[in-house]
This record gives C-alpha cells, sequence and structure tokens, in this order.
C-alpha cells in the first residue's frame, strides 16, 4: 500500500468522524474465563484462545502466556502497526524494520515480598531499528508521529485512569 491508497483507504473514514465525532468513540472489549484446574485464565482473542498463567519468577510453569509479556507483545504490535501506516503517509521507504521492547518488573511487589516494590513495569524501553534511506528530519518525524499515533503507546504513557469493579456473577 502506498501513501495515496492509504489516504483514499482512511479520507471517507476521517470525514465521517469530523462529521460525527461520537462515530469515531468505539468500546473494544476482551473477555477471558478463569480456568478451575490451575492458577490461568482463557484469554478470548477474537482469534483464538490464548491462556495466561503465572510468569515463572511467581511460581508458574512458562507453559502459559504471561499477561506482562502480552502487555510488551501489544505494544510491540501496536507501535509497528503504527511505524509502518505513518512510514507510508510519510513515503519513507522502509527496508526493514523492527520493533523490540523490553521492561523491567520486581517480582517481590506482585509477590507482597516488599511493599516498597512496586507492582508493574518500573521501566520499558521501545526500540524501532530500521533499515531506510531517508534523511534524518524524516525519520525524526517518523519517530514523533509514531509515538503520537500508537494507542498503546499513549495509554501506556498517559496512565489512562481504570475503573475495577468486583460483582457477583449470574
Amino acid at each position: 500500500m502506498d501513501a495515496n491508497a492509504l489516504r483514499a483507504l482512511q479520507a471517507p473514514i476521517k470525514d465521517r468522524y469530523k462529521t460525527d465525532p461520537d462515530a469515531a468513540v468505539i468500546v473494544l472489549k476482551a473477555r477471558g474465563r478463569i480456568d478451575d484446574q490451575s492458577i490461568a485464565c482463557k484469554v478470548e482473542t477474537g482469534r483464538a484462545l490464548a491462556t495466561a498463567g503465572l510468569h515463572p519468577a511467581s511460581g508458574g510453569t512458562g507453559l502459559e502466556l504471561c499477561s506482562g509479556d502480552m502487555l510488551l507483545e501489544a505494544l510491540v504490535a501496536c507501535a509497528g502497526v503504527t511505524l509502518k501506516a505513518v512510514a507510508t503517509a510519510l513515503e519513507i521507504s522502509l527496508e526493514d524494520a523492527t520493533v523490540s521492547v523490553e521492561g523491567d518488573l520486581d517480582f517481590r511487589g506482585t509477590l507482597g515480598v516488599d511493599r516498597e516494590a512496586p507492582v508493574g513495569f518500573r521501566d520499558i524501553r521501545l526500540t524501532f531499528a530500521v533499515r531506510t534511506d531517508a534523511p534524518d528530519d524524516k525519520l525524526a518525524s517518523l519517530m514523533k508521529l509514531t509515538e503520537r499515533y500508537c494507542v498503546v503507546y499513549q495509554t501506556i504513557k498517559g496512565g489512562t485512569p481504570i475503573h475495577a469493579a468486583l460483582v457477583r456473577a449470574a
């Protein structure tokens, strides 16, 4: 897909959202069911069923997906798609590109070993490695716009409010 094809694809969508802002607000959903045999949760991904469990650093077997890994994988996926879309829109040819992420997690926090240890990632490093002949100023724009339009990046960075509730199932 080139920049013109991308613009043509997105133009009617953007026009609709300009005239009807409410149409742009979409509720995304995820759902899972707690496994009754092990400490795991079966997550419906929309494509398949993924089973998340404890990370080996907290007593898991390593056979199930770690939700921390899944969060980082979601960041890589979103950042990669956003990078490619922005590169396409800016007409930057990428001969090759990879996205990698690392996150530092102190398991003392999640295991309740040390109340001062944070629960959650204390640092996340997102890296894009691109092979391109684009000039540095275009690459600076690519990076700036990728950060700006990546949903998962902005959600993590911005600390979006989250509301949790425990209800009795019917």
